[in-house]
């Protein structure tokens, strides 16, 4: 189980951080298109996809790290 909450958050960590980042990127190419008189909804709506959706995948492989150190210091305790 252990092996599994560590692999879970060592693959989905990265890949959380960087929709974040994308998003960000996102959003702020929109803003700035918005800014200059651009079209800039589409770009905007898929930054803050890709934004919510790295958050939520970047909580969940912190939720696996707690989980695995959970049962890492259980078993340094027994």
């Amino acid at each position: 189980m252990m092996d599994e909450f560590y692999s879970n958050w060592n693959k989905m960590s990265p890949i959380g951080l960087l929709l974040v980042g994308l998003g960000i990127s996102f959003i702020g190419q929109a803003t700035l298109d918005k800014g200059n008189g651009r079209s800039w909804f589409l770009k905007g709506t898929l930054g803050l996809i890709l934004f919510n959706a790295g958050l939520s995948i970047f909580g969940d492989a912190i939720k696996n790290r707690t989980l695995y150190e959970n049962e890492l210091n259980k078993l340094r305790k027994s």
